[in-house]
């Protein structure tokens, strides 16, 4: 069980870090991720460190991403989110763990923190050498009318009242934002039964994904059965339906909010400590704050953010326990800049993955950076290998010396493989051309002898070398006004399913033949996923005619259309 012993007072000679009589005294406020790494990671470099930690809510250490899977029933009994109880960081870590406790006041220069039970509303005072903080954020709570009956998703007691919520079998529920909480939550609230509307105040779901590669996972809920409303906001809560601003109401028995989060920076602001740029704590490389003994991890704080070298706000599980572990380093004398972090993520709907890391081109594109974009369409591993799937994969790089800037994916299996890599190739400074040289690992069921990775590495080379110009599917259609031939190169039959308004079939086969009759050109090009494309370009340069490939094709040119007119439905197919 967790001590109940009066800490140490503080006195003068702890200050500041100077030689103390008494062993090193550390306070961390706020368990989970963040807080529970460096007390866990700072017990193994000091046996002999007080470690203190203090957690409002009545479970110190458990799973929060886990948390819409159990409101689902897929993790079926709630001690399964439970990572670590008090009793078993006592007994391991011979840490003080306080659950149901909340700092209510800190004095900074006296290194003292004034603490309530949140049970009974008893007061203790702790004394600290060192102070952690790690509050984490609290959901965005709009001012609308009614949203006291919201319920929102962030601890265990969260889940369990949702959980309630769930068995008494509602017929119907609204969502309210499709963020990474809110898409996990619907699908969850779905495979229960429920009728369920995702409402989205954005133009479309998941804004972390550029339009065209959303568009895919806004289609993957509509075929299974969650209706979505993007691009209007709620205006009310009633006790049966939620309140559109076009007027329109939404029968909703039960109303989850999932609409951001927001840096819980209470108690920074009680220590006086700085505030950055975007709202969150102000830290160095090893996350200290503006106090020289108060440091500060997860998601209340800010980041450095390896794309555009300032800060942002990134709430990951897996880069707040690497500050966790940073902070402990620190304070144990080990000096260690946590990395730049670079916000890889990813999430699962129905049967669709997707997943991201870097910037996307809607954020380089408002904050002026130049890039350049590419998108394939890959299996994800050999065709002749039973059960491949295909998955949309896009590249964002520097147009001038290939800097990965972003990536994203969309798919099945093996997502999380190429994101990863990809990741992994940002953090080590490859640039884009360098993906064609990364060896990975090959056989036919895991992969292809040209990884989908490496292919986008090829298609970089071509694009920044001047190779291939490729044409984003928005520029199309001013270029076709202004004289351009569209040619769709696929095959007759392939044509005659779908194509490109104002389209010319010229299949690539008898490309050579059939271009007398097709005129000077120039010509814009396009194929299914941009592969034959290119080949038909690349001919054409060396036949004198000027042309242009689709970036990704007929495939990619479908998904923008889709997002550009908000019609994910198109999108739906019996493999959805």
């Amino acid at each position: 069980m967790s001590s109940n012993s009066q800490p140490h007072p503080t006195d003068d000679a702890a200050a500041g870090g100077t030689a103390s009589p008494h062993p090193l005294r550390v306070l961390v406020v706020g368990g989970v991720a963040g807080g529970m790494s460096a007390a866990t990671r700072l017990r193994r470099l000091d046996e002999k460190a007080e470690i203190v930690v203090v957690e409002r809510s009545g479970h110190v250490s458990y799973a929060n991403c886990g948390l819409p899977y159990f409101v689902g029933g897929v993790i079926e009994d709630e001690d399964d989110l439970l990572l670590q109880t008090p009793e078993r960081l006592l007994e391991r870590f011979r840490l003080d763990v306080r659950v149901d406790t909340e700092v209510v006041g800190i004095d900074a220069e006296a290194h003292l923190a004034t603490v309530r039970s949140t049970l009974d509303g008893t007061e203790m005072q702790f004394g600290f050498d060192k102070l952690i903080l790690s509050p984490g954020a609290l959901p965005v709570r709009p001012p609308i009318t009614g949203f006291d009956r919201v319920r929102t998703l962030r601890t265990v007691e969260d889940a369990a009242g949702l959980f309630r919520d769930v068995s008494a079998a509602p017929s119907a529920a609204v969502v309210i934002g499709a963020g990474f909480i809110g898409l996990e939550t619907a699908e969850n609230l779905r495979r229960s039964g429920i009728d369920v509307t995702i409402v989205e105040a954005a133009g479309q779901v998941l804004t972390p994904l550029d339009p065209e590669l959303a568009v895919l996972i806004e289609a993957e809920l509509l075929a299974n059965g969650v209706h979505v409303e993007t691009g209007v906001a709620v205006t009310e809560v009633t006790d049966t339906a939620v309140v559109l601003a076009d007027g329109r109401s939404l029968p909703a028995d039960l109303v989850v909010g999932s609409i951001g989060v927001r840096p819980d920076t209470r108690l920074a602001v009680m220590a006086g400590l700085d505030i950055g740029p975007n709202g969150g704590i102000a830290v160095t490389g090893v996350g200290l704050t503006s106090h020289p003994d108060i440091y500060a991890v997860g998601d209340a704080v800010e980041k450095v953010d390896s794309v555009g070298g300032g800060t942002s706000l990134i709430a990951l599980a897996n880069v707040a326990n690497r500050q966790g572990r940073r902070v402990a380093d620190h304070i144990a004398g080990l000096v260690r800049d946590a990395a730049p972090s670079i916000g890889s993520a990813i999430v699962k709907v129905f049967s669709r993955t997707a997943a991201m890391t870097g910037w996307n081109e809607t954020r380089l594109a408002a904050a002026g950076r130049p890039y350049r974009a590419i998108h394939s369409h890959p299996m994800n591993h050999a065709t002749y290998y039973p059960g491949a799937e295909q998955m949309s994969l896009k590249l964002l790089f520097d147009p001038i010396d290939g800097t990965i800037l972003g990536a994203q994916a969309v798919g099945g299996a093996g997502v999380d493989k190429r994101i990863d890599i990809l990741a992994t190739a940002m953090t080590g400074g490859l640039t884009a051309p360098a993906l064609a040289d990364l060896e990975l690992a090959y056989a036919p069921p895991f992969s292809s002898a040209k990884d989908p990775v490496n292919m986008l590495g090829y298609m970089a080379e071509n694009v920044l070398s001047g190779e291939c110009d490729v044409i984003a599917p928005g520029e199309l259609a001013g270029l076709a006004d202004t004289g351009w031939t569209v040619l769709d190169v696929r095959t007759p039959s392939e044509f005659a399913a779908g194509s490109i308004p104002g389209s010319i079939s010229a299949p690539l086969d008898s490309l050579r033949d059939d271009l007398p009759g097709l005129g000077d050109g120039p010509f814009a090009i396009y194929c299914q996923v941009g592969q034959r494309g290119h080949t038909a370009t690349e001919l054409l340069h060396q036949l004198g005619r000027a042309a242009r490939n689709l970036d990704g094709g007929y495939r990619t040119w479908l998904d923008a259309e889709a997002a550009r007119t908000g019609d994910a439905s198109q999108l739906i197919t019996p493999a959805s």
